[in-house]
């Protein structure tokens, strides 16, 4: 299965906004996309300003919301948390249940987790256990200022104790003017982790679909991805 995971070093990175970007960077290659996010929280996957719609429009999939999106609650917590406030239980199994029938229906598929790589998901399973699971090579995002390189040093390592393969790091939202750790960071990321930057994209004033989509492009090592994705197909 050809794809990427992409997961955080935190929550509020911009997880959805590189994962779309992605997809619609891939799609303009040509490159049939789809999209899954299998848990949301706070938001309805049918509002507009949903991680859901986002992911839907930026691959320009055709699978629906509910298959993009199979579990949503109301609560803005972990999944895990949200779905016990609803007395829902939700197991690896089910999450992998819906993965398998549709994960046929692209020629590859950009998923993204929930919070960072440890976040609870449901009944004792992780963000990490999903990863595990679809064997996806998984692209980290982090911020880009103070406090970034001990989260994500502590991402990359946890990642690759379970055995995941990292195609990169994407530094999310650099600021104009930055000031020191801003600019020092990526260069110390990569040598701490032994994991290549692939993109430092510029922090947006303006959230559209177009916007994102040419950062992504701009900003990010696509044919480096395109390779990384050929590679895992035929290792």
């Amino acid at each position: 299965m050809k794809g990427f995971f992409i997961t955080g070093t935190d929550t509020d990175v911009g997880k959805t906004i590189i994962a779309g970007g992605l997809a619609a960077a891939l799609s303009a290659k040509e490159v049939d996309v789809g999209v899954f996010k299998p848990m949301l929280s706070g938001i309805a996957r049918e509002a507009l300003e949903s991680d859901t719609s986002f992911l839907k429009a930026m691959s320009k999939t055709f699978l629906s919301l509910e298959e993009i999106t199979p579990f949503v609650f109301t609560e803005p917590a972990s999944p895990y948390v949200a779905a016990k406030q609803e007395e829902i239980s939700v197991r690896l199994e089910d999450v992998l249940k819906h993965w398998e029938a549709m994960k046929d229906k692209h020629d590859c598929f950009i998923v993204e987790g929930a919070g960072g790589i440890s976040v609870p998901m449901g009944e004792n399973f992780l963000v990490s256990d999903i990863i595990h699971a679809l064997q996806l090579p998984v692209i980290i995002v982090a911020r880009p200022d103070l406090g970034t390189i001990n989260h994500t040093f502590l991402t990359v390592h946890y990642a690759k104790s379970i055995g995941a393969r990292i195609a990169g790091i994407v530094i999310n939202g650099k600021r104009e003017g930055a000031g020191l750790a801003e600019r020092t960071n990526p260069t110390l990321i990569e040598k701490l982790t032994g994991v290549p930057v692939i993109g430092i994209t510029p922090q947006q004033n303006e959230i559209t679909k177009e916007n994102v989509r040419d950062m992504v492009i701009e900003h990010v090592d696509i044919p480096f991805l395109l390779n990384e994705m050929e590679a895992n197909v035929y290792e």
